[in-house]
Parts: C-alpha cells; structure tokens; sequence
C-alpha cells in the first residue's frame, strides 16, 4: 500500500496535534448555522484556515466524524422507531438508500443536528473542498480507503435526504453534493488501488433525473441539477 511505504520511509512528514486540535475547536464554534455568515462566505473562510497537512489531518477529522455521528444518529432513531413500533429497520453504513425507502419520513435527516455542531453547508462542505485539492497529499498522512468511504457516505446521506428526507435543494445544498462528488473524484484518482463505487453511487449514476435548485432564501428554482450527469462526468474516468 503506497500510503503505508510513503509513512514508513517516503519522508519525513511534519504535524501538530495541538495546532489541529486548536484548528478543529476554532472551525467548530466559529462557523456552521450560528454564523451570521451567508454559507458560501464560510466555506471560504473554513476552507483557508485548512492550510498545510495539519489542516488537511483536520479536514479528514470533520468529514470522518460527520459520517460516525449521523451513523450513529441513524441508528438510535432505527432502535427508537423499533421501540415505539415493533419495526425494525436495517442501518447499512455501505449504503443508506434502503432504509429511507424504507423507513421515509419515519426517519429525520441527521446533517442539520449533530452533536458536533458541523454543518453540511459550512464546515463539511470545505472539508471536502481541501481534501479534494490536495488529494496527491493524502497517502502520505494516512490511508485514503477509509476516508473516501466516509465521502460517499456523506453524500449517500445528502443525496437520500433529498429524495425522501424532505430536504429541499437549494443552491447550497447542490453545492455540497457538487463539492462531495468532485472530491471523490479527487481522491479515487491519486490512489495506487481505488475501491469500486459503491451501490448508491452506481444506482444514482443509472439515472437522468433533473431536480430544480431553489435560491436559499425563497422558493424560486434558479436553476437545475443532473445527479447521474454530473456522477457520471466526475467519477467514471
């Protein structure tokens, strides 16, 4: 594996757990919904405070948390509904799309209530961003194969709020997505061995469906996103 060789003798790699624990609580309580900053503004913002391999550990941290906290998020709501109802509902990491078919509005979209505070809008959406850019930089910080796993699930996650969480899709909502799929993208491409696309990716990418994006603050469609098109364009190369 390029990354373990590349940590072992490729050079000597320079990091600060207490600048990235200092960068992560800065990022954390700064921005996301309490911000009186428009989205767009903080992810420029959040995006160059990840500088250098510190920032890029940092964003690593933010996208891999996100993903174990709506997991867990899901899964006490899975037991809750259980408990109340005698329903079991499966919660499969590899891919969420059959429980909201499932479950449907029974379930409530994780991403706008973790316990960190992280928002897909803000934080989560420059974390992708930076690791996207400095992909090639990744194998020599850690291994990629778990860290583009947790991409995906962020955006099986986005992608399934959209279709039956009542998520609307707005301008920033379509940025995320446009954002997780570029990054993957990004990712998949600087590895020796890249993983297969897994099964929520491949079913959106057989589509061709086009949703209206809506301005953030009214209910008027500005403009319009193909999912599969743009799946398709960005990772099958």
């Amino acid at each position: 594996m390029r990354w373990l060789r590349r940590l072992l003798g490729g050079g000597r790699v320079q990091l600060d757990p207490e600048r990235q624990q200092a960068l992560l609580r800065d990022i954390q309580y700064r921005y996301g919904a309490r911000a009186q900053v428009r989205f767009p503004e903080q992810v420029e913002a959040v995006t160059g405070m990840l500088d250098g391999d510190d920032g890029l550990v940092v964003a690593a941290r933010i996208v891999s948390q996100v993903a174990d906290e709506a997991h867990a998020d899901l899964q006490a709501q899975a037991h809750e509904i259980h408990r109340r109802t005698g329903r079991r509902l499966l919660v499969h990491r590899r891919n969420y799309r059959p429980l909201w078919k499932e479950a449907g509005q029974a379930l409530r979209w994780p991403l706008f209530t973790l316990p960190s505070g992280f928002h897909p809008y803000a934080q989560v959406a420059a974390a992708v961003t930076v690791l996207g850019g400095r992909a090639s930089r990744l194998d020599r910080l850690a291994d990629p194969n778990p860290l583009v796993t947790r991409v995906f699930e962020v955006l099986d996650l986005t992608t399934a709020g959209w279709e039956y969480g009542r998520v609307r899709v707005d301008t920033d909502a379509a940025t995320l997505v446009d954002r997780l799929i570029t990054s993957a993208g990004q990712v998949l491409a600087a590895m020796d061995d890249p993983p297969r696309l897994p099964p929520p990716v491949r079913e959106l990418m057989r589509r061709n469906n086009t949703l209206d994006v809506h301005d953030p603050t009214s209910s008027q469609p500005i403009g319009r996103f193909n999912l599969g098109a743009r799946l398709r364009e960005r990772l099958l190369v």
